[in-house]
C-alpha cells in the first residue's frame, strides 16, 4: 500500500467531484463523478456508494480503480490508482453511511467503496505530467 503526501491529501479535501475510473473484467471502461469521497489516512479512500451500478458491477468483476484528483480550488492535480473492497455491512459501512446522510441529507449509502492506494501520478501538464509520484 503507498502512501499519500500532506499535499495530496490537502488536495482531495480540497475537492467535490472526482471522475473514478473502472473496466470490466473485459476491459470496458466507465468513468462516473463521485461526490462521497474521504480519506481515512493517508494509504486508504473511502467512496460512497449511492447510485453506482456499471462502476459496482465492474468492481465485483476487477476490484481495481483510478481516481483524478483535479478542479477548482485544488493545489495539483493527481492521479490515484487502488484496489477496491466492496462492503455492504459492518462497522465501516455504518460509519460511512452516517458520514454521508450528515454530509448530503436524504443520500442513502448503498454501499461502502475501501480503495487502498496502491500508485500515485502526476497530471499537471509539463515535464513531469504522468510521473509516478509514489
Amino acid at each position: 500500500m503507498a502512501k499519500m503526501t500532506d499535499e495530496m491529501i490537502t488536495a482531495f479535501r480540497s475537492g467535490r467531484i472526482f471522475p473514478m475510473a473502472t473496466a470490466s473484467k473485459d476491459g470496458e471502461p466507465n468513468v462516473a463523478p463521485m461526490g462521497s469521497v474521504f480519506v481515512r489516512d493517508p494509504g486508504t479512500i473511502w467512496i460512497g456508494d449511492q447510485f453506482m451500478k456499471t462502476t459496482i458491477g465492474n468492481l465485483t468483476e476487477n476490484p481495481r480503480a483510478c481516481l483524478y484528483v483535479w478542479g477548482p480550488g485544488i493545489k495539483g492535480c493527481y492521479k490515484v490508482k487502488g484496489d477496491i473492497t466492496i462492503k455492504k455491512k459492518g462497522k465501516d459501512y455504518e460509519t460511512m453511511k452516517e458520514e454521508v446522510a450528515k454530509a448530503k441529507p436524504g443520500l442513502i449509502c448503498r454501499s461502502l467503496l475501501v480503495m487502498k492506494v496502491t500508485e500515485v501520478y502526476e497530471c499537471m501538464p509539463g515535464d513531469h505530467a504522468g510521473d509516478q509520484l509514489i
